[in-house]
């Protein structure tokens, strides 16, 4: 245990960072209500952050023991706000809320005292980057190791669900058996028990937290980052999904973790012979991969083609986003994370904006084909779909909605989206194809550029033209040495750069202007 230090005439200060719903104010207020039992003053302040996981509430506390305040003779003056260089304990509700107090100088290795979870809950910006946004744990790790006297990091949200309760128990739980403060264990439970709202799931969570940080190492280590390689199915009680995992089973066992879950999604996605017709895909690569030195590269052309195949093949479009929208488990997985209990009614209301040029992809080919070409049609129809809806998807007519745009499914091949993405995908494998005869690496990073196409609306649209001018790219870079390495930097300039501009900069320094962008739409058969 670290117990914080106590010093003359100065109070305790803590600070606490927790997001919406983590029970950041419940957690300052059984601190507050633990002290003024035990016979101290205390004061808790906070300052809001901003919503949907773009920051953090900043609830602060100081305390001092009242014999202090009676010697002093007169009402000690607490501060609101934390001071940089001036906290004995910090304690953050998710792990990059950490790194955050770290950042802001809230943590200091002569003073601090640091308990953090180690979960994640991802920031909009990390959701939002079209490569890996994941900010690295190990990073805010070491800077904890570093930066705090005493680092407690587990787990503490895992605790919290195992015991059916909120992280709030499990944090004032690590706080107990940190020994940061004062107070005895007997006197953290019986501030629970005042409250009296959930006290037996909060008991149990608090039980496991303090077990935790008790056992925890106060200079703790990073996380196995290692991939973990998992095999697959020996056998399916499916006859049709018994072929498909024999299929998989041919591949290089490197493939298979990404062959199965590529091959799951293009299931979901259409029907069987689309899984079917994904796997066809991959024969032909992966007999690519064979015949150009696959085997020494540990046959990374095949495992990256697994995973963006699959993506360019179950594409997201109207139809996909509806199916999404009505599973069964996404209502679940909404009142795990509202913490919505059994027997509550949980209203879901969608905010839905598609473009004439979606709904015309939903449309038979010649159909949706006829209205993007006519300046009248667009002038006529674009009015009614500027303007963003809201659908209430709990509702029944919302719900029905939804559910019927999901079940054009099994008219999806037929649609001017299908045609689309049929020769995208066609253009790309054969911009693969001819890559590899020339330049192993450089076609693995043509695979690689595939992940640049991804959403629906202005995302999908700004994604693929980035895309479009790397394929070209591509062709213009092949026979050079530094191809594969020139086409990489290119690949990370535009998923860094949302606008497009850096990649812009690259593409005129390498190639004296901009690559143009090549003509994808399907053409009359005629």
């Amino acid at each position: 245990m670290t117990p914080a230090t106590l010093h003359e005439g100065t109070p305790l200060k803590i600070a606490i960072l927790a997001m919406g719903g983590q029970g950041g104010g419940v957690l300052a207020d059984w601190i507050v209500d633990m002290a003024e039992h035990a016979g101290w003053w205390a004061q808790t302040t906070s300052v809001p952050g901003v919503a949907q996981r773009t920051g953090a509430t900043i609830y602060y506390l100081e305390m001092i023991p009242e014999t202090v305040v009676s010697s002093a003779g007169r009402a000690p003056v607490l501060a609101m706000m934390p001071t940089p260089g001036d906290v004995d304990v910090v304690v953050a509700a998710e792990l990059m809320e950490g790194g955050r107090a770290i950042q802001r100088g809230l943590v200091t290795p002569d003073r601090t005292v640091l308990i953090a979870s180690s979960h994640r809950s991802y920031a909009i910006a990390e959701k939002a980057a079209r490569g890996n946004g994941i900010a690295d744990p190990d990073t805010v790790i070491s800077a904890g190791r570093q930066a705090a006297r005493a680092f407690h990091c587990v787990d503490l949200q895992a605790l919290a669900d195992q015991a059916g309760s909120v992280i709030s128990a499990s944090l004032f739980g690590a706080l107990a058996g940190s020994g940061a403060l004062p107070f005895t264990r007997d006197e953290y439970e019986a501030t629970i028990r005042r409250g009296g709202v959930g006290v037996d799931a909060s008991l149990r969570a608090f039980g496991l937290g303090f077990d935790a940080a008790t056992r925890a190492p106060h200079d703790p280590g990073l996380p196995d980052s290692a991939p973990v390689r998992a095999g697959i199915p020996t056998t399916s009680g499916n006859p049709h999904s018994q072929a498909l995992l024999d299929e998989i089973r041919r591949f290089p066992i490197q493939a298979h973790q990404m062959l199965m879950a590529g091959t799951q999604r293009a299931l979901e996605f259409q029907d069987l012979s689309y899984a079917k017709e994904y796997l066809a895909h991959m024969r032909d690569i992966h007999s690519l991969d064979a015949q150009f030195g696959g085997p020494g590269r540990d046959w990374a052309l095949t495992t990256a083609a697994a995973r963006y195949v699959a993506v360019a093949m179950a594409y997201d479009d109207v139809i996909r986003v509806a199916d999404l929208k009505t599973r069964q488990s996404r209502e679940a997985r909404v009142r795990s994370e509202t913490g919505v209990a059994n027997g509550q009614v949980l209203h879901t209301t969608e905010y839905m904006h598609p473009r004439l040029d979606e709904i015309c992809g939903t449309l038979p080919t010649a159909w949706g084909r006829a209205i993007e070409r006519s300046p009248r049609a667009a002038r006529i129809l674009q009015p009614l779909f500027r303007k963003g809806r809201f659908v209430r998807s709990s509702g029944l007519g919302g719900f029905l909605l939804l559910y019927g745009l999901a079940g054009m499914r099994r008219f999806r091949r037929g649609t001017l989206r299908h045609a689309h993405e049929r020769i995208s995908l066609s253009q790309w494998l054969k911009l693969i194809s001819d890559t590899v005869h020339h330049d192993y690496d450089l076609a693995v990073e043509v695979v690689n550029i595939r992940r640049l196409v991804k959403g629906y609306s202005d995302t999908h649209q700004r994604g693929t033209s980035k895309y479009q001018r790397l394929s070209l790219a591509a062709s213009q870079l092949l026979g050079r040495t530094d191809a594969a390495t020139q086409l990489r930097a290119l690949r990370e300039a535009a998923l860094a750069d949302d606008h497009g501009n850096e990649l812009d900069r690259m593409l005129d320094g390498m190639f004296g202007r901009p690559a143009p962008i090549p003509e994808t739409e399907p053409r009359d058969a005629s």
